[in-house]
C-alpha cells in the first residue's frame, strides 16, 4: 500500500520540511481588508501581523471548500492507495468535516482522516510522526494506530495577550473574556472536547507561563522521551528563551520552535506564547 500524508496549514510546518517528507497541505483562507490570502501560500506569519495592525477590521477565515479538497484528493488518487490526511480540530473548524465529505466523493484511494483535536505544532507532531511513518513504508492502519497512540500524551497550553480575538471569533465565549479584560487576567488556555477553555486564571503573562512550565514539567521530570514545541505569534525573542531554559533542563526533551500563523493567530492575536508536547 502507498500511503501519502496530508493536513491543513495550521500545523505550521516549513515547506522544506514537507517537501522532505512528502507532506501535502491543504491552505485555509484568511480575509484581510477584502483580500483574500491562502494560509502559507499567499500569507507567511512574518507579513501576517504587521498587516492586522494596519487593518481596518479583524481578519476572517474559512477552510478550504469541498470542492477544492475533492480537486486534491482526486489528484493524489492517481499515485497513491491510501491518504491520511490529519487537521486542526474540528470544534475550531470545518475542515475536518469538509475532508470527510469529499472524500465520500473520490474512488480509487482509501482516505484516513484523523482529528487532531488540537492545532499548530501540536497537530503538526502528528503529521510528522505519520509522514515519517509513511516514509519507511508503515501501512495506513498502523500510522493510525500511532496517532491515536500519540493522542493519549499530548499536550498543550498556551496565553494570549489580549482576549478580545478570541472573543470576536467565536472561539471563547462572552463571560469568559469579559471577565479577562475588566481583570487584566491571563489565562492559561487549552483544548478541551475539541475547544478552546480556560485551564486556570492567572493575573500576570509572565505567572501564567510558569504555570505551563510547571504543567511541562510533570511529564518531562520523567524522563522519558518526549518532543515539544514553543509556539508563538510574532515573540521570536521569548520563544527562543523558553526552549532555551527547558533545553538546559531536559535532555531528555527534543525541543524546537513554531509559530501562531495568520489563521490561528486572527484568533489568538498578536503576542501569544504556547508549549505543546507529546511522549515519543
Amino acid at each position: 500500500m502507498s500511503v501519502v500524508v496530508m493536513t491543513d496549514s495550521t500545523a505550521y510546518i516549513p515547506a522544506d520540511v514537507r517537501d522532505e517528507l512528502n507532506i501535502e497541505m491543504l491552505p485555509l483562507n484568511v480575509l484581510i481588508d477584502d483580500v483574500s490570502y491562502e494560509e502559507e501560500i499567499d500569507l507567511t506569519a512574518d507579513d501576517f501581523y504587521p498587516l492586522v495592525r494596519k487593518a481596518k477590521e479583524l481578519p476572517k477565515t474559512s477552510q478550504p471548500s469541498i470542492g477544492y479538497i475533492k480537486a486534491q484528493l482526486e489528484k493524489l488518487a492517481a499515485n497513491y492507495d491510501a491518504i491520511v490526511s490529519i487537521h486542526l480540530s474540528s470544534g475550531i473548524s470545518g475542515t475536518y468535516q469538509a475532508l470527510v465529505a469529499a472524500s465520500d466523493m473520490v474512488d480509487n484511494v482509501t482516505v484516513y482522516p484523523f482529528d487532531s483535536e488540537i492545532s499548530c505544532m501540536a497537530q503538526g507532531f502528528y503529521v510528522l510522526e505519520a509522514a515519517e511513518m509513511a516514509k519507511s513504508g508503515a501501512d495506513a492502519p498502523t500510522i493510525m494506530n500511532r496517532l491515536n497512540e500519540i493522542k493519549q500524551t499530548m499536550r498543550g497550553y498556551f496565553v494570549v495577550d489580549d482576549l478580545t480575538h478570541l472573543h470576536r471569533g467565536g472561539r471563547l465565549n462572552g463571560a469568559q473574556a469579559l471577565v479577562g479584560s475588566m481583570l487584566q487576567v491571563k489565562p492559561v488556555l487549552h483544548f478541551v472536547d475539541k475547544k478552546i477553555v480556560p485551564f486556570e486564571k492567572i493575573r500576570t503573562q509572565k505567572k501564567a507561563i510558569k504555570r505551563i512550565i510547571t504543567l511541562f514539567d510533570e511529564d518531562a521530570s520523567t524522563g522519558k522521551s518526549m518532543r515539544a514545541a514553543v509556539v508563538h505569534a510574532n515573540r521570536p525573542q521569548e520563544a527562543e528563551a523558553l526552549k532555551q531554559e527547558l533545553a538546559c533542563e531536559y535532555n531528555n526533551v527534543e525541543i524546537t520552535i513554531s509559530y501562531f500563523g495568520a489563521v490561528i493567530g486572527t484568533h489568538l492575536g498578536e503576542g501569544a506564547l504556547g508549549l505543546v508536547w507529546y511522549m515519543k
